[in-house]
């Protein structure tokens, strides 16, 4: 096993957050008062400021294929 392998991580698609409740709340109060395009945005800059804090080019691609294939 080389180096880049032992360091490669997977997806943690297991339930991980506690207080979901109030983490969906914070949510939906973002998107409060957006029109369409505001809150598409606003998704956006919140997928690129997640997808940088993951830091991980095949851990990104690997939620992109969970999320389609749900």
């Amino acid at each position: 096993m080389n180096m880049a392998e032992s360091t490669k991580q997977v997806l943690n698609t297991r339930p991980n957050l506690d207080e979901t409740d109030e983490i969906y709340q914070l949510l939906i109060e973002a998107h409060q008062d957006l029109d369409d395009v505001q809150s598409q945005r606003l998704n956006a800059r919140l997928i690129l400021f997640l997808f940088n804090h993951i830091g991980d080019k095949a851990v990104i691609k690997q939620a992109l294929k969970a999320a389609q294939s749900r």
